[in-house]
C-alpha cells in the first residue's frame, strides 16, 4: 500500500474546482453499466480495463486489429492508477523503462494537449514527492515498513481506497513538513490510502505465457503505470501483432520468472522489501535479502563455511568471492560504493591463483537440458532451431545460439553430442523457463523425441587454470592432456569414487580447464576429492566475480547482458559460430544471409581505459555512454577490472548515426578502427582504445601499467 495526501489551504475546500471533480466521482460510481452481449469469439479478449488493458487495445487498434473485446468487471479505468499523482517520470534505471515512459508521455501530449501533468518535486531521502494540485498540495510517498495485502477469498470488482492509517503515514508526513514546515497551517483534505501491485525484481511483467501459447500478460508496474502505460501497452501490442517486439524487452519478460517465484510467503516477503527500494539508492551488484536460500547448490554450507558471499540468480545462490579469514566480513558486507569496492584484493587473488594455477568455482546454477531421440529426430530438429552445424562426432561441444527470425539470439548456449541420438545442452541460468518454452513451442509434438530439464540432476564445477589438468589426471587415472582430452570435448569419467561424471574441456573464460558435471549425489564427495588433491597445485575456491573479469578480458559475451534478441552472430564477432552452408535452413538464416550481404549497423566492441584511475576514479559498471570522435555511438553492456592488463575493460556495441538524419548506417571494422574514442563515467570522459579482437597473452608477464603500451596493439 502507499499513501497521497491531499493538502488544500481551508479556503480552496470549497473551490468550484474540487466541486465539480468530486460531484463528477460521485457520478461515474452511481452510474449503472449497461448489459452488452458478448460476442461468441473475438480475434483478442483483454481482460483489465485499466490504464495497461484500454493502453493495449487502443495500439492494437491503431496497427490495424479492429475484432478486440475489452473485458472489466468494474468500470472502465478504475485501476489503481486512477488514484496516481499524475507524475510522468522519464528518469529510469533500465533503457527499455525509459523509451517506455518517452513514449508514453509523447502519446498523451497527442491524446490530450493538456493532459494535467504538472511539475513535481521528489524527495528521496524523505521518501516523498509533492506537486501542486487545484490550488492546493498533492504529497504522496512509498513507507519503508509497507503492508502485504492478498485478496484470495475475496470478489474484487475494482481497486478500493482503504481505510485510513494515520499513525501508519506519520513517517512520510514527517518527512513533508520537514520539507514544507508552512504546510502546518493547511487543512487536510484528505488522505487516500490504495493498494499497487509490486514484483519481485521491480520490474513490469510483459510477454507471452511460457505455458499458454497465445496468453499475454501485461501487470505489476511497481507504481509507475502512468509513466509505462503508453510505451508497455504499444510494445506488447507489438508482440501481439508481429510476434515480437519492436525493442528489446528481456529485463520485463514474464519467463524471467518462474513457479519458484510465485510462492505467496515469498512474495508477501519480498514486495515488503521492494517498495521502499523505489526510493532507495541502487549501488552496483546489490542484492536482495528476501526469498533467499531458495535453490541451493548441495555444496552450499560447505562453501558457506569456507568464506562464500552469496548473490542470486533465477532464485539460484551463487558465489560471488570467498572472504579470507583475515579479512572483517562485516565491514564487506557494508561496502556499499560506485568506486573501487572492497572486495578488490579477494577478486584479484582468485583471479590470480585461476591463471597461475587452479580455483573451483561451483557453477551449478547453469540451465541444463537433454534432447534425445529414438531415431535422427533430435539431431534433426537441433540443426533447425540451432544456428551452428550439431552433427559432430560423438564427444565433440559446439557453441552455438538458438536465433530468431530477424537473427536475434533468443539463446547463446554449448551442446555436447553425447551419442548419435543424445544431446546435453547448457545454458544461461536465467534462461531456464525462456529456453525451455522456445524448444517446446518449434519442437514438433513426437514421442519419439524427448526433452528433459536436468539442471536439479547436475551439479557443475568449473576447474580453471594450468593446474586444473593435474588435479583431474590424479583423480581420474586418465591422462588429461591436449593430445588425449582436446578443447571442446566431452567425456563421461570417473573421478574418485563417482561414476558417470561428464567432463567437459572448456570453462566459459578463455583460460585453460574442465567443466565437471556430476550427479547430484556425488557432488559433495567429487569436490572434497578435488580439494584434497589439489592442495599440492594451489587450489583455492572463487567465484562469480573472478569469472567475470576473466571473461570480459577474453571478450566473451554474455547472453542477458551483451547479447539479446535484437543482437546478431555477425553483429558481435561470432561469424564462425553460424554455418549458412550446413546443408539444411535454421531460423533466422534468411536474415544473416542478407546482413551478411548488405552489412551490420553495429560492432561488438572491446574498449580498453588509458586514463583512469583505478582506486581514485568512479568505476564503469555498464550503461556507460561510448562517444567516437566526440560523437554519442553507444553504451557499454558489460565492464570489469582486468589483473592482467591492469586497466579497466569495457564491451559494448559501436553504432554509426549519420550526422545530417541521426539514421543509422553500416559498421565495417575499418570504422571501428579509424575512430578515437571515449567512455564517460558519470559525467567525466576518459580514453579508450577499442578493440574488435581480445588482447592476448601479450601481456600476462607486464605487472607495471608502465610497462603496457596499448598505443602499439591499437588497430592490430
Amino acid at each position: 500500500m502507499f499513501y497521497r495526501l491531499l493538502s488544500v489551504a481551508r479556503r480552496q475546500r470549497t473551490s468550484p474546482g474540487w466541486q465539480n471533480w468530486s460531484s463528477m466521482r460521485s457520478n461515474m460510481s452511481t452510474a449503472e453499466a449497461q448489459s452488452i452481449a458478448l460476442p461468441a469469439q473475438a480475434q483478442v479478449v483483454i481482460c483489465g480495463g485499466g490504464i495497461m488493458g484500454t493502453s493495449v487495445a487502443y495500439h492494437l487498434s491503431k496497427m490495424g486489429w479492429t475484432d478486440i473485446v475489452l473485458l472489466e468487471q468494474g468500470r472502465l479505468a478504475a485501476g489503481s492508477t486512477r488514484f496516481c499523482a499524475g507524475i510522468l517520470s522519464t528518469a529510469r534505471h533500465l533503457t527499455i523503462e525509459q523509451k517506455m515512459a518517452d513514449y508514453s508521455n509523447k502519446l498523451y501530449h497527442q491524446l490530450e494537449q493538456e493532459t494535467g501533468i504538472q511539475t513535481a518535486i521528489v524527495d528521496a531521502d524523505g521518501r516523498i514527492y509533492i506537486r501542486n494540485w487545484q490550488g492546493g498540495i498533492l504529497s504522496g510517498g512509498f513507507e519503508k515498513n509497507p503492508k502485504p495485502i492478498f485478496t484470495e477469498g475475496k470478489n474484487q470488482l475494482e481497486i478500493q481506497n482503504l481505510q485510513e492509517d494515520w499513525d501508519h503515514f506519520e513517517p512520510l508526513l514527517s518527512s513533508l513538513l520537514r520539507r514544507m514546515p508552512e504546510l502546518e497551517t493547511l487543512e487536510i483534505m484528505k488522505l487516500v490510502n490504495c493498494p499497487e501491485t509490486f514484483t519481485p525484481d521491480m520490474r513490469c511483467i510483459m510477454g507471452e505465457s511460457p505455458v499458454v501459447q497465445g496468453y499475454f500478460v501485461l501487470a505489476g508496474m511497481n507504481s509507475a503505470g502512468l509513466s509505462f502505460g503508453g510505451g508497455a501497452g504499444k510494445y506488447l501490442a507489438e508482440w501481439m501483432v508481429h510476434g515480437y517486439p519492436s525493442e528489446n524487452i528481456w529485463d520485463l519478460d514474464l519467463k524471467r520468472f518462474g513457479a519458484l517465484q510465485s510462492s505467496r510467503t515469498f512474495l508477501r516477503h519480498r514486495v515488503m522489501e521492494v517498495m521502499p527500494l523505489i526510493y532507495d539508492l541502487k549501488v552496483p551488484r546489490w542484492d536482495f535479502q528476501t526469498g533467499r536460500q531458495l535453490r541451493t547448490s548441495p555444496l552450499y554450507d560447505r562453501l558457506d563455511a569456507q568464506g562464500a558471499r552469496w548473490m542470486e540468480k533465477h532464485g539460484f545462490e551463487r558465489p560471488k568471492y570467498f572472504v579470507p579469514p583475515d579479512k572483517d566480513l562485516l565491514a564487506l558486507e557494508q561496502s556499499k560504493t560506485f568506486y573501487k569496492p572492497d572486495w578488490f584484493d579477494i577478486v584479484e587473488a582468485e583471479v590470480k591463483c585461476c591463471k597461475e594455477a587452479v580455483c573451483v568455482i561451483d557453477m551449478s546454477s547453469f540451465t541444463k537440458f537433454e534432447i534425445t531421440s529414438t531415431g535422427d529426430q533430435a539431431l534433426e530438429i537441433l540443426q533447425y532451431l540451432f544456428s551452428n552445424d550439431l552433427d559432430v562426432p560423438v564427444g565433440h561441444i559446439v557453441h552455438t545460439g538458438m536465433l530468431n527470425e530477424g537473427g536475434g539470439y533468443e539463446n547463446d548456449c554449448s551442446i555436447a553430442r553425447l551419442n548419435k541420438r543424445s544431446f546435453f545442452m547448457i545454458s544461461p541460468t536465467d534462461q531456464q523457463v525462456h529456453c525451455w518454452a522456445w524448444l517446446k513451442k518449434h519442437m514438433p509434438k513426437d514421442n519419439n523425441l524427448l526433452l528433459e530439464d536436468v539442471t536439479w540432476k547436475y551439479t557443475a564445477l568449473n576447474l580453471i587454470g594450468p593446474r586444473a589438468v593435474d588435479v583431474l589426471s590424479e583423480l581420474s587415472y586418465a591422462p588429461m592432456t591436449p593430445d588425449h582430452f582436446p578443447t571442446l570435448f566431452c567425456k563421461e569419467m570417473s573421478v574418485g569414487y563417482a561414476n558417470g561424471i561428464r567432463v567437459m574441456s572448456m570453462t566459459h573464460t578463455g583460460e585453460p580447464g574442465f567443466m565437471l558435471y556430476i550427479p547430484i549425489e556425488y557432488a559433495l564427495h567429487v569436490y572434497n576429492e578435488v580439494m584434497n588433491v589439489g592442495q599440492k597445485y594451489g587450489i583455492r575456491n572463487a567465484g562469480y566475480y573472478a569469472l567475470r573479469s576473466l571473461r570480459i578480458e577474453k571478450f566473451f559475451a554474455f547472453w542477458g547482458q551483451d547479447l539479446n534478441t535484437l543482437t546478431t552472430p555477425l553483429e558481435c564477432g561470432r561469424e564462425s559460430w553460424v554455418k549458412l552452408e550446413k546443408g539444411m535452413d535454421f531460423i533466422g538464416r534468411e536474415a544473416l544471409l542478407q546482413q551478411k550481404q548488405n552489412g551490420v549497423y553495429k560492432r561488438f566492441t572491446m574498449f580498453i581505459l588509458d586514463d583512469h584511475d583505478t582506486d581514485l576514479d568512479l568505476w564503469p559498471w555498464w550503461g556507460e555512454p561510448i562517444f567516437r570522435n566526440g560523437q554519442y555511438v553507444g553504451k557499454t553492456t558489460s565492464s570489469a577490472y582486468s589483473y592482467t592488463l591492469e586497466r579497466h575493460v569495457c564491451l559494448g556495441f559501436v553504432h554509426n548515426f549519420s550526422e545530417d538524419s541521426g539514421e543509422e548506417q553500416v559498421v565495417t571494422a575499418d570504422f571501428i578502427n579509424r575512430g578515437e574514442y571515449e567512455i564517460d563515467i558519470a559525467g567525466h570522459r576518459f580514453q579508450a582504445k577499442a578493440k574488435l579482437y581480445p588482447v592476448t597473452s601479450l601481456f600476462a608477464h607486464k605487472r607495471r601499467k608502465d610497462d603496457v603500451e596499448l598505443s602499439d596493439l591499437h588497430g592490430k
